[in-house]
C-alpha cells in the first residue's frame, strides 16, 4: 500500500475529513532514528498527523510543526510537513524501553508522559501561528483532538495508529482526522460519532486492507463521502551542505573564529534525517569572511 494521503468532504460539506497510510515514512523513520518500537509508535502517529495537517495548508511555502514535549523517557517529539506532503521528525531519546501497557500495548502515554503540545504554522507572515494545549494522555491521537477543540474551535475525531512485525520494523501506520463544520446538523452529529463507535482501530482498519480511502467510507458510512484530493506523502528531509553552512554563519563571526582556533574540523548532524556534514578549518575560514 503506497504511502498517501486522501481529503474528502461528507454530508453536503458538513464534515472535512482526511485520512492517510503512511507505512514507508514511519518505517523510514524508524530506521534512520534506529527507533526502540515503542519511540517508533509515538513518532510514527505524530507523523501521521503532521501529514494530514499540512495538507490543510494552502500555500507551497507554508510550512507546520508539530511539537510534543513531556515528562516521560521520551522527553519530547518533533515533526515539521509541508503542504506537498513532505514530513520529517525526529525523537529526543530513540531508544526507550517500556513494558506494555494495560491493555497488552505499546506504552505510547507512559513514554511521553504528561507536558504541552505545541502547533506552529509558518505562513509566510511576519509571525508565525503558535497555538499550545496541555497533553491530556500523551498517546498523541487524543492530544490532538482537545488541541483542535480549544485551540481552533473545531470539533474533531483525530485516529492514530502504527503497529509493528515481530523484527521490529513497521507493519502499518496511518490515521484520519474528521472535522465538524459550525454548521453540522445534529443528525449529521450523531450519525458520525455512531460510526465511530462502531469502528475498529486504525491499525486494525488498515490491517483488514483498507487504504485511507476505504477507511473514511467506513468511517463516514451513510453520510455520502466523496473524495476530492488524493496526493503522496513521504518522510523527506531538505537538508544539504549550503543549508547548513546558512546555519553556521548564523551563529557569527566571534563562534566560527572559536571553531577555528581548536584547529580541527566540525561536524554538524541533522536531528532530522541524521545527516552528517563535516567542514574543514579553511572551509570554516571562507564561512568567517562570510558574516
Amino acid at each position: 500500500m503506497e504511502d498517501c494521503i486522501v481529503r474528502a468532504t461528507a454530508a453536503d460539506a458538513q464534515i472535512r475529513a482526511f485520512a492517510c497510510s503512511t507505512r514507508d515514512m514511519v518505517e523510514t523513520a524508524r530506521r534512520i532514528h534506529n527507533t526502540s518500537p515503542v519511540v517508533t509508535a509515538a513518532l510514527g502517529r505524530l507523523l501521521s498527523a503532521g501529514a494530514m495537517m499540512g495538507s490543510m495548508l494552502k500555500g507551497e511555502k507554508d510550512l507546520l510543526t508539530l511539537q510534543v514535549r513531556g515528562d516521560g523517557p521520551v522527553r519530547g517529539l518533533t515533526v515539521t510537513a509541508d503542504s506537498g506532503g513532505n514530513v520529517k521528525g525526529y525523537p529526543e531519546v530513540p531508544d526507550v524501553i517500556l513494558p506494555a501497557n494495560h491493555l497488552g500495548k505499546l506504552d505510547v502515554g507512559g513514554a511521553v508522559g504528561q507536558g504541552h503540545l505545541s502547533v506552529i504554522k509558518d505562513l509566510g507572515l511576519k509571525e508565525p501561528y503558535v497555538g499550545q494545549t496541555l497533553l491530556q494522555t500523551g498517546e498523541i491521537a487524543e492530544d490532538l483532538t482537545y488541541y483542535f477543540a480549544v485551540s481552533e474551535q473545531v470539533p474533531s475525531s483525530v485516529g492514530l495508529g502504527v503497529l509493528m512485525n515481530r523484527d521490529n520494523t513497521v507493519r502499518r501506520a496511518g490515521g484520519f482526522i474528521l472535522q465538524l463544520m459550525p454548521f453540522a446538523e445534529e443528525s449529521v452529529i450523531s450519525r458520525l460519532e455512531q460510526n465511530l463507535r462502531g469502528q475498529k482501530s486504525v491499525t486494525a482498519m488498515l490491517e483488514n486492507g483498507n487504504g485511507p480511502e476505504q477507511m473514511l467510507e467506513l468511517l463516514l458510512e451513510g453520510l455520502q463521502p466523496t473524495v476530492t484530493d488524493t496526493g503522496k506523502t513521504a518522510f523527506v528531509c531538505s537538508c544539504d551542505k549550503g543549508r547548513i553552512e546558512k546555519v553556521l554563519i548564523s551563529l557569527g563571526k566571534q563562534e566560527i573564529r572559536d571553531m577555528i582556533e581548536e584547529g580541527q574540523e566540525i561536524e554538524v548532524n541533522c536531528h532530522f534525517c541524521n545527516s552528517h556534514y563535516k567542514f574543514s578549518v579553511a572551509e570554516l575560514e571562507e564561512l568567517c569572511l562570510r558574516c
